[in-house]
């Protein structure tokens, strides 16, 4: 009976020793599943950062492109009307008049 006792014992020593290995894997591999998931989320956002940063590079280009087209064509706009004005500031006077005198 001695000798059932000392071998469940043994038994019980060896599964304690297994479930303690397991557990100190099981710890090891979260460790290194954790480290993993660090590296990756730095990794995806230094990617992340670096694309934002490019479309806002373009943005601004594309910004200030569009805001020089803007500008030149305000430009233009406002000399066709400076010489549209230069050379029928008479009429519309007279016109203005007219209708004030008629009006």
């Amino acid at each position: 009976m001695d000798s059932i006792v000392l071998r469940l014992s043994e038994i019980e020593d060896t599964a304690s020793a297994i479930v303690e290995n397991a557990q100190s894997e099981k710890s090891s591999l979260e460790k290194e599943m954790q480290e993993k998931r660090n590296k990756f989320d730095l990794e995806l956002e230094a990617q992340t950062k670096e694309k934002l940063a490019n479309i806002q590079a373009n943005l601004g280009a594309k910004s200030a492109e569009i805001l020089k087209s803007q500008e030149l064509i305000n430009s233009k706009s406002l000399n066709a009307l400076d010489e549209d004005f230069d050379q029928n500031h008479e009429r519309y006077a007279q016109e203005i008049f007219r209708h004030i005198i008629e009006g």
